[in-house]
This record gives structure tokens, C-alpha cells and sequence, in this order.
């Protein structure tokens, strides 16, 4: 291999018309005569980065570098199955004259995310300080004052919507200087059930602590995904129609059009990463050899959105946080089963 060639291919994913090629890693030793990957820690600590691109309370995306796609893909999935928070696992369903079924309330009451912090608990056990409880009473009735057949149903009855911020936090033992601003849904504003005048909601729901791999409902992340750093290159200028062609078949922001010295519009790749690789290029013959779609095998732009029960930060460290107790029982398991002999290699 020509070296340019060989480090495209063990760096890079590179799409075709009609595939992808390089898809599998090649970061282990004896790949490819002549070149050292053996794992070295000091070199994984030089080349280890980790970007923040934009974030706020529910979403955050951010560049993790120098990591194989096994490492990345484990974060996502820790994220989304293994990082606790609290959920409603119990409904005491005292009265329901709702025309929603029992079952379909508690499922919907499960649901709704809670802004309690899941490192304040302990998994479920006998105590009452492990879990939370919530109520929810609500009845609907007539408003004497609205006698109009036509008036808005907001008018003529008192709640017949019941929303998420009508459930009312029951502070057991010592968790209200625990959780000192309280504890509620994270939205106010989930709808739950409709009701109509002699209907009524009445329900205890017990909180406790548990991961999305249980149910979906404790997963910290609405999504958490990633996709590999896209590369677009051009071997050659490409110029007048062609260009605004070209920057037709990418997504916005992606190409722009500049002039020469000569006063001629040629394209300018400015911002790969917006392109969604859709392929569409290809299917131009004029630019056969002239544009190349690649992405960069070890640099991830990660995508975090959460419920709300964790900052998006939050839910990273936490799983970095789960991964580290894996590491740490994977090796005491080694140890225990070597004598210690396979740590002290």
C-alpha cells in the first residue's frame, strides 16, 4: 500500500455508490505488516478528546475522539438501559370512573419523568426512604355560573382535564430535607385522562428507583445516539452550474458557493458535519472522481436528549460512572479466579 492509501484505509469509512467499504476496524496488531497498533495507554491519553458542541438542560451533543465504536456504542447503550432514576412503579388506584381502564392510567402514570435526583435513592428495599409516593384526586363538576350549552368545556366543568402537575408529592421519613426543593414531574403539562361532571381520579402511586433495561420508563434519555464525523472531499474545483448543482445535493450549510481571482462561483466545502451522507452526489455523472464521501472512523458526534430527571451531562458521567463499576467487578472477578496472578500481569 502507498501510505496515504493505507492510513485512508485504517482511518477512514468510505462510501460508495453502492456500499460502504472499510466498515470493520483494523486497530489491532498484525493488521497490516510494518505498522505497531498494539494498544498503548499513553498514546489512547494523547489522542482521547472530548468536545462539548452545544448543550442546555435537555440536550446536548458533543464530539467523543480516539475511541473504537465499541467504546462508543457501549456509553450509548449504558445511557439508555443501565443509568437509574425514579419512576412510578405502583398504583393504588383507590377510585376511577374515568373512561380510561386501570391499567392504561398506571402505564400513563409510569410515564410521566420526575425531576427527582436518582442519587439521593437506593434501589427498592423494605424502608419507606426509599421510595416516593404521589397522590392524584381529582373530580370533575358543573360550574353553576355556566349555563350556556356552546360555553368552552373549560368553562362549564371544573377539571375535566387532569394534568401531571395535579400529582401531589407525600414526603415519607426524613426526604423532605433530602429533597429540599421538592419533588415533582419534570412537565406540568402532560395530559393524563379527561373527565366529565360525576367522574374521578383517585390514586396513590409509589416511586422507586430502577434502569431502563427494566422498563422503558427509568430510561434517563428520550434518544441517545451517534454518527461518525462525515468528510467531504474534492479532487478537483468545481465551478459555475455544477457548483450550485453540487451544493443542491448536500444538506444546508454544507457547501458554499465563492468566486475565483478568475470571477468564476466555485464550491467550498464549509461544514461536513451538518451533511446527512445521503449519497446523493452520486448520482451526477459529471461528478464521477471528483467528490469523495468518507467519515472519520474514531471521532463520534454524540446526541443526548434527556427526560429531564438528569442534565444530559449529568447522564454522561453517570455512565462513564457504570462503566467504571463494570471495569472494577470484571477485575476482581479475574482476580479471584487467577490468585491475583492475572493483575499482576
Amino acid at each position: 500500500y502507498k501510505m496515504a492509501g493505507l492510513e485512508n484505509l485504517r482511518t477512514r469509512v468510505v462510501l460508495q455508490p453502492d456500499r460502504v467499504d472499510n466498515v470493520s476496524s483494523t486497530a489491532f496488531p498484525g493488521a497490516y505488516p510494518g505498522i505497531d497498533d498494539s494498544w498503548n495507554f499513553e498514546e489512547f491519553k494523547k489522542n482521547l478528546r472530548v468536545d462539548i458542541i452545544q448543550a442546555n438542560v435537555t440536550d446536548m451533543e458533543f464530539d467523543l475522539v480516539g475511541v473504537d465504536a465499541a467504546i462508543a456504542n457501549t456509553f450509548r447503550r449504558i445511557m439508555i438501559a443501565e443509568v437509574p432514576t425514579i419512576a412510578i412503579e405502583t398504583c393504588l388506584i383507590y377510585n376511577n370512573t374515568s373512561i380510561i381502564p386501570d391499567e392504561s392510567l398506571a402505564h400513563r402514570l409510569g410515564l410521566v419523568p420526575l425531576n427527582s435526583d436518582p442519587r439521593k435513592m437506593d434501589f427498592p428495599s423494605a424502608g419507606p426512604a426509599n421510595k416516593l409516593v404521589f397522590s392524584l384526586h381529582a373530580e370533575c363538576k358543573r360550574n353553576p355560573e355556566v349555563t350556556s350549552a356552546d360555553a368552552p368545556e373549560d368553562e362549564k366543568y371544573f377539571n375535566t382535564k387532569v394534568y401531571s402537575g395535579q400529582l401531589e408529592w407525600l414526603p415519607q421519613g426524613q426526604q423532605k430535607t433530602l429533597f429540599v426543593d421538592g419533588v415533582r414531574p419534570v412537565h406540568d403539562d402532560i395530559l393524563l385522562a379527561r373527565l366529565r361532571p360525576g367522574q374521578e381520579i383517585n390514586v396513590e402511586m409509589h416511586c422507586v428507583k430502577g434502569v431502563g433495561k427494566d422498563h422503558a420508563k427509568f430510561s434517563p434519555v428520550a434518544t441517545a445516539s451517534y454518527r461518525l464525523l462525515p468528510e467531504i472531499i474534492l479532487h478537483e474545483p468545481i465551478i459555475g452550474e455544477d457548483a450550485h448543482l453540487l451544493q443542491s445535493c448536500f444538506s444546508p450549510g454544507v457547501i458554499e458557493i465563492e468566486k475565483n481571482a478568475n470571477g468564476q462561483e466555485v464550491a467550498k466545502v464549509v461544514c461536513s458535519r451538518k451533511d446527512t451522507m445521503s449519497r446523493e452526489v452520486f448520482r451526477y455523472e459529471q461528478f464521477n472522481g471528483k467528490v469523495a464521501l468518507q467519515r472519520v472512523r474514531d471521532h463520534f458526534i454524540f446526541s443526548i436528549e434527556s427526560t429531564g430527571a438528569l442534565t444530559p451531562d449529568d447522564i454522561f458521567r453517570e455512565s462513564l460512572r457504570v462503566l467504571g463499576d463494570k471495569c472494577d467487578t470484571l477485575l476482581a472477578a479475574l482476580e479471584e479466579a487467577t490468585g491475583g496472578s492475572a493483575m499482576e500481569q
